[in-house]
């Protein structure tokens, strides 16, 4: 099973300090972090699309690159790129080359983000999100599975004769994890292309997401790729962690408090409560994730986020030390010792969808 953590990028002020770090600062920070990630064993580092303050991760491919080229284990990725107001064409060739450039070490979670005002700033109109979605998709797969592209649609120019570069690496695209919080249409064009569905379960309670997760598995299976136990899920969490758990709450509740994500809303006790965020002891992480698995099956990735909200950089390494130290090593091994026979640990890497798209061209290659 895959652990990481993913990152929205915001920049907020310490709220116990006041001291506001700089666009500069947070980017090197990420990269910090990322490398960090991999020091202490961790498998993933994702990133979210943003293009307005307070946050700065908007040229994904760029920031993904440059941690590929600092790491040598890590999986990149996005934790959202915005598949409805990016080009289908230039997302082909910018992650076919981030593909290339990491040795296949990267894979993205596509989604429509959760900012209307996004949709203006790139000549889009936010009632079209899902339309956007499944054209934009439907284009992007075949840019990167069909070596020459005729094409007509609603939200761009045609395309004639059109080949994307560079070509995937070993003719295999990136795998593509399709991220919803809300929108049943996203679990079904998961479901249809047999890719995977991320969902980022931080929001609101469960039972909302076991819906999506379910209708998921339902349309994975009803296309005709597996069972729905082997449909390749992914979920989201939030942690905070120090020996203490009073320790802990005493020193998240400023930052939680002022969180551009969640903050002003609902107290912290009801948030934990209701969500899959933990502030306590590495133990209390660990047992609350373990009912991940009851609540939505086994599953495939699981990742955290824990440098939002103005904490300092040295806070987010300790919650790395203790993630890699004490808490992923218990789940990994609880995790797989209760996994159903027949279901995938792991996502599909790079090696295994290279390998089985070579086997599968064998006996073509050989008539």
């Amino acid at each position: 099973m895959q652990f990481g953590i993913f990152s929205v990028g915001d920049i907020t002020p310490d709220p116990t300090t006041g001291r506001e770090p700089s666009e500069h600062e947070r980017i090197k920070a990420l990269v910090t972090i990322a490398e960090h990630a991999e020091q202490v064993g961790l498998d993933v580092f994702a990133v979210g699309e943003h293009h307005n303050p307070p946050f700065v991760p908007s040229a994904m491919t760029t920031l993904l690159g440059w941690i590929a080229a600092r790491t040598s284990r890590l999986t990149v990725s996005t934790s959202i790129a915005h598949i409805t107001t990016n080009d289908p064409v230039r997302m082909a060739e910018d992650y076919a080359m981030l593909q290339h450039l990491s040795d296949g070490r990267v894979d993205l979670v596509l989604g429509r983000g959760n900012d209307g005002r996004l949709y203006p700033w790139f000549g889009q109109d936010p009632r079209r999100g899902v339309e956007l979605t499944v054209e934009n998709y439907q284009l992007l797969r075949r840019l990167w599975d069909e070596e020459v592209v005729d094409w007509q649609g609603q939200f761009r120019t045609p395309l004639q004769g059109f080949t994307s570069t560079p070509r995937p690496l070993d003719g295999v695209p990136p795998f593509v994890w399709h991220g919803s919080i809300r929108t049943p249409q996203i679990a079904e064009i998961a479901g249809y292309f047999g890719d995977g569905y991320f969902a980022n379960n931080i929001f609101w309670p469960k039972e909302h997401y076991i819906r999506l997760i379910t209708l998921y598995r339902e349309r994975y299976a009803h296309y005709g790729h597996g069972t729905p136990e082997q449909a390749i899920v992914g979920l989201g969490g939030q942690v905070f962690m120090r020996r203490n758990s009073q320790d802990a709450v005493r020193e998240f509740r400023p930052y939680f408090d002022e969180a551009p994500v969640y903050g002003h809303g609902p107290s912290l006790e009801e948030f934990t409560r209701q969500t899959p965020l933990t502030v306590g002891t590495p133990e209390q992480v660990v047992e609350k994730t373990l009912t991940f698995q009851e609540f939505f099956g086994d599953y495939q990735r699981q990742m955290f986020l824990i440098d939002h909200a103005g904490l300092p950089l040295k806070t987010v390494l300790e919650q790395l030390d203790l993630l890699g130290g004490e808490v992923v090593p218990v789940l990994r091994r609880e995790f797989e010792s209760r996994r159903a026979a027949g279901v995938p640990s792991d996502p599909p890497s790079h090696a295994s969808r290279a390998a089985a798209a070579a086997a599968q061209a064998a006996p073509r290659t050989g008539a």
